[in-house]
């Protein structure tokens, strides 16, 4: 790789950055931490109809995501995403990757195509929710991608913000993060206290 392709790619990414970077309150005042996770009725990738009460007594978290987003690139194209999903799911724990993007905005896909996306990229989540009308994303008042939020087994929010503690596009930031999203579903699962249960989301606004 040249030193001028590097320099080209290092600006790009600096400049999605400072163009899709969204910092917001983590989530909305009638969506609390400690309290029910609001229920809602969803449409997956196959069409199948999914409720979130369908998963109570299971640890759940909610994914939200962009094609075409360079923070959800940073995670998706360098694996670590996957590997939380697989994490996740090895534990009993089920992951939903929610799509809010209306038709039409960057972002959007249909059931096709974001399953396609997603096994170009391996994922392992447990569903993907096409939510083109925003209204899941509205109730939980997510802000951007990756917003997330984990839900315990009695159907109280556990965690509500950003993935990791270090809002960046770059991948190698991963490793020195705090996950706060694993924080999280490793806690529960352990029966201890969530240890961070709320930080400022970062990422991409949500195209509703």
């Amino acid at each position: 790789m040249t030193k001028t392709t590097t320099t080209t790619r290092t600006v790009f990414a600096a400049l999605a950055a400072a163009l899709w970077l969204w910092g917001a309150a983590p989530a909305r005042a009638d969506v609390a931490i400690g309290q029910p996770a609001p229920d809602f009725t969803a449409t997956d990738s196959h069409g199948q109809t999914v409720h979130l009460s369908d998963y109570k007594g299971k640890t759940v978290v909610l994914e939200w995501t962009s094609s075409e987003c360079p923070f959800v690139h940073k995670f998706y194209d360098s694996g670590n995403m996957q590997k939380f999903q697989k994490m996740a799911t090895a534990s009993g724990a089920i992951w939903l990757s929610v799509d809010s993007s209306a038709v039409g905005n960057p972002g959007y896909m249909s059931g096709d195509e974001a399953d396609k996306w997603m096994k170009e990229h391996r994922a392992a989540q447990t569903r993907i929710l096409i939510d083109k009308t925003g209204a899941i994303g509205h109730l939980y008042g997510a802000k951007v991608t990756p917003h997330m939020f984990v839900i315990d087994p009695e159907g109280k929010l556990a965690y509500a913000g950003g993935i990791d503690s270090i809002p960046s596009t770059d991948p190698s930031d991963i490793d020195k993060a705090e996950n706060y999203v694993m924080e999280a579903i490793v806690s529960i699962a352990e029966g201890q206290p969530v240890p961070v249960t709320q930080s400022r989301p970062y990422g991409c606004g949500v195209k509703y």
